[in-house]
């Protein structure tokens, strides 16, 4: 079988728009939702600002019980479920009210380090031998498939129900082993995303590693600074996105919005081998990722009108630039339109790809192309191989016909998708 495939429902919870309508207007507008973090300051952290979803009690309420939310403190899981709750709303799909699962219905939800503030909590209790103080929802607070398992059974889902982990690459990856189950005929309808956790606990690491800026701590919003000569590393983010994917048939026989149509995609690995390590890319990988993913989606270079890349404001956004003048043999004023959204939101880890996926929906769907801020003054590698023009500093109002988007991972690991904007006439 080989469905065609279609996305019908988004959900998002970003530093800079809790919601399709607040996060669609920031990415018009050019909004950032980094800020100074007081927690950072005082554990004295390098980098004290971070992206942050803005979540108060109100914003929950409505997708937790308030037992479920007795002990509860895991924000990777928070955030992700109101990120597939809402998407599954906006596909106007139903919730399973009997005993009987949706059979033909799954979910591919991916994370990383998440729980770790209720992990803390929970040793402190056996330290203090207190076991019996754990409490029954901490398994499900700090085990990787918690915001999975959370999910499916409020949506009440039967068929596969699966998290990923791919460090930044997840989400996108996600949104591909969706794309497969339609594809294959396993499913007819997957739910797709992934979330990070936020707060020192997930963010100390990489602030050790010295890969997060220090240099804005007095001006947040300008911290992120991706493609630009004075970015000086990325900023720690955090949130989930969520995308409906369903099959074509599926979608036209229940009447649904049809965002875009995913034509195919492709993941890969470095290996680790050549200039490739734990923490840089194998540029011969990121290449044959990029060429495969068109090749698979049946598209040339030449049709590409929009890259949203993975560009996460250090050293390596001049090579992801080299890496896709190589891969599409364009350059100059030649080169698709590229933005990134970390400018907007810091890095959100493994919510990354889900987050900037929703946003590339969105710029099909409703035309325009959201803007790289904090971008004036270019990197000069990159503007030896591209033309200002096509790293777009203002919101372009623009229809695009093929986006590509792409996602990099610790580990040398890649993921890329292709998104076509849907139209009736080609159903």
């Amino acid at each position: 079988m080989d469905n065609r495939v279609v996305i019908t429902g988004l959900g998002v919870v970003a530093p800079n728009g809790v919601g399709l309508e607040a996060f669609e207007s920031a990415l018009r507008a050019g909004r950032s939702g980094i800020r100074f973090d007081r927690e950072l300051e005082e554990l004295k952290f390098s980098c004290q600002i971070s992206g942050k979803p803005q979540l108060g009690e109100a914003d929950i309420a409505p997708y937790f019980s308030p037992l479920e939310l007795r002990n509860f403190n895991s924000k990777g899981i928070m955030y992700g479920v109101i990120a597939g709750m809402d998407s599954w709303k906006d596909a106007g799909l139903p919730l399973s009210d009997n005993e009987e699962p949706f059979w033909d219905y799954g979910l591919v939800f991916g994370s990383g380090t998440s729980g770790i503030d209720r992990f803390r909590e929970a040793i402190y209790d056996i330290d203090a031998l207190n076991v019996r103080r754990l409490g029954s929802t901490v398994v499900l607070q700090t085990m990787n498939s918690g915001v999975s398992a959370y999910l499916s059974g409020k949506l009440g889902l039967g068929n596969q129900v699966i998290t990923n982990s791919s460090a930044c690459s997840t989400g996108t990856e996600s949104l591909l082993m969706a794309y497969e189950r339609i594809r294959s005929g396993k499913a007819s309808v997957v739910l797709s995303g992934a979330t990070s956790d936020s707060g020192p606990y997930i963010w100390g690491g990489f602030d050790a590693m010295k890969v997060c800026t220090y240099k804005y701590n007095q001006e947040p919003e300008q911290g992120s600074r991706p493609m630009s000569s004075n970015a000086s590393g990325f900023v720690p983010g955090s949130g989930a996105g969520a995308l409906v994917v369903e099959s074509l048939d599926h979608a036209r026989a229940r009447g649904a919005r049809i965002y875009a149509e995913v034509l195919g995609g492709h993941v890969n690995s470095g290996g680790q081998r050549g200039k490739g390590s734990m923490t840089a890319p194998n540029s011969i990988a990121v290449q044959r990722c990029i060429r495969e993913a068109l090749l698979h989606a049946g598209v040339t270079a030449n049709e590409v009108d929009l890259i949203n890349g993975h560009l996460t404001a250090t050293a390596m956004d001049a090579t992801e630039i080299q890496n896709w003048v190589e891969a599409l043999d364009r350059s100059g004023t030649d080169f698709p339109y590229i933005n990134t959204l970390k400018g907007m939101t810091g890095h959100c880890l493994t919510a990354a790809g889900s987050i900037e996926c929703v946003a590339s929906v969105l710029q099909l769907h409703n035309n325009f192309i959201f803007p790289n801020i904090n971008c004036e003054v270019q990197h000069p590698e990159i503007l030896k191989l591209v033309d200002s023009e096509k790293i777009p500093r203002e919101t372009l109002n623009r229809q695009s016909r093929i986006l590509i988007k792409a996602s990099f991972g610790f580990g040398d690991i890649n993921a890329c998708i292709v998104l076509k904007k849907y139209s009736e006439s080609d159903a």
